[in-house]
């Protein structure tokens, strides 16, 4: 997993409360096991129209925002079912970072899983960034996880809790594999050491 540092990028704004993983990413899309490819099923549903071609009046199609790195979005991001799809269709178009009010406690968990910072910000804050995505290609915000504080086109700062545990993950790039990982020299210690009190066993 790719470690989040800091990110500089710019935000799309979709001011949309009780956006479900079906929305990000359609049920059509679930028969891959991979997590690569899912970029271009990202909101299918809004971002193309019934015959296939794009609708140019979604947020992810104007030529400003084809390139996001993170998303304004409105509360209860993420809700509905527990597809893990959702955040690889994220990763896989691009985003790295989904700022809201509040998130679905499943789709949250899976983003830190992931490498995608979810950030919970208040309605006051999320309204004065929704602002700053809203300038197109000059919606530039900057993610530092280090210093738990994003800043905006303007300079302007606004600072995020996170949980220590999650932090430390991402900063690191750490998903469960890696963190399993982290202790495998106590695993083979207490491999060697069972292994010689149970050699029958080994």
């Amino acid at each position: 997993m790719d470690k989040f540092v800091k990110l500089t990028g710019v935000a799309a704004p979709l001011p949309v409360v009780n956006i479900d993983t079906d929305m990000i990413i359609p049920k059509d899309y679930l028969k891959t096991i991979k997590r690569t490819g899912l970029g271009k099923g990202l909101f299918a549903e809004a971002r193309y129209n019934e015959d296939g071609s794009l609708n140019e009046s979604f947020v992810l199609n104007k030529p400003a925002y084809q390139n996001a790195k993170i998303l304004v979005a409105g509360d209860n991001f993420g809700c509905g079912s527990s597809r893990e799809h959702a955040p690889w269709a994220l990763l896989d178009f691009g985003i790295r970072c989904v700022i809201s009010t509040s998130f679905a406690d499943i789709f949250y968990n899976n983003c830190f899983k992931n490498g995608i910072l979810p950030i919970k910000v208040s309605q006051e804050n999320l309204d004065k960034l929704m602002d700053d995505a809203s300038r197109g290609s000059n919606a530039i915000l900057t993610v530092d996880l280090e210093n738990l504080e994003i800043t905006g086109p303007d300079g302007g700062s606004i600072k995020f809790d996170l949980d220590e545990f999650k932090r430390h993950c991402l900063l690191n790039g750490l998903d469960d594999i890696g963190l399993t990982l982290e202790k495998g020299k106590a695993i083979d210690n207490f491999e060697a050491k069972n292994a010689a009190a149970h050699p029958w066993a080994a």
